[in-house]
């Protein structure tokens, strides 16, 4: 049977892999590889580089495969991802069928972790639900863009016996979650922290996680919003790409 490893490989630096993704990505023959286009180049030559570094011998293939586009213009934001989660599976679908034998171990590499905003498992989950393609298929985890946030601002997530949320841009814009002093946030491309009361929020942000291109800032909202949104858009405007995440943490003297 085809065995299929969804495989971690953390935010961007390749010495971010565990001994267990590296062992893992020994134990494939292919790795399905998504190209996100000209812009974003860079991700799909991580990879490689990740292969690279890690993989003994070169027994292997790359198989890459032009990623479905999400439909952004719609006001249906899930009928949008549905549609688009069914074509990625009818890809990845096709993919294994055409490239992996029937006793092949293929792989996919995912950025972060797959259990955290990604949609890697998912699709796997649709293509077990239509039985065209019978395969087992293992998860090895993988450092998120998270850890590797508060790590390089040398942070603790949470405060003493206290609760932390991670939320979306899109969940954020209803305002600062309630009963809850220390918010991760990611997927937002509207640069929400700036609509929110600031008086007494701190932000801690980073972008390009773990690779050359990586920025960090951070400060009172009120104080470094403005500088964030900028070097957010001079960073889009230069790679044509972003990935970026941050922490908003009120500070305690403030109270709720």
């Amino acid at each position: 049977m085809r065995t299929i490893l969804v495989i971690g490989i953390g935010a961007g630096d390749p010495d971010q892999l565990t001994i267990q993704a590296v062992k893992a990505l020994n134990r494939a023959d292919v790795f399905f590889v998504l190209d996100k286009g000209a812009a974003k180049e860079d991700l799909v030559r991580l990879r490689r580089e990740i292969l690279d570094r890690h993989v003994e011998g070169n027994g292997y293939r790359i198989v890459e495969a032009r990623d479905p586009s999400r439909d952004r213009s719609s006001t249906d934001y899930t009928a949008a991802v549905e549609d688009w989660h069914s074509r990625r599976a009818a890809l990845y679908e096709r993919m294994m069928l055409d490239e992996l034998g029937e006793d092949g171990c293929g792989a996919f590499l995912v950025w972060g972790d797959p259990s955290l905003y990604d949609s890697t498992l998912r699709i796997i989950d649709r293509i077990v639900a239509r039985g065209v393609v019978r395969f087992d298929y293992e998860v090895i985890p993988g450092i998120t863009s998270v850890q590797a946030l508060a790590a390089r601002h040398r942070l603790i997530l949470n405060r003493i016996g206290g609760p932390v949320e991670i939320t979306t841009g899109r969940r954020l814009a209803a305002g600062f979650p309630p009963g809850v002093d220390d918010v991760v946030v990611m997927l937002d491309a509207e640069n929400t922290f700036l609509t929110l009361p600031a008086d007494d929020v701190d932000i801690y942000w980073g972008a390009y996680l773990g690779t050359p291109d990586e920025v960090l800032l951070h400060g009172p909202v009120a104080e470094v919003g403005g500088l964030i949104e900028r070097t957010r858009a001079e960073a889009r405007e230069r790679k044509g790409w972003i990935m970026d995440t941050y922490l908003l943490r009120r500070r305690e003297e403030s109270g709720r």
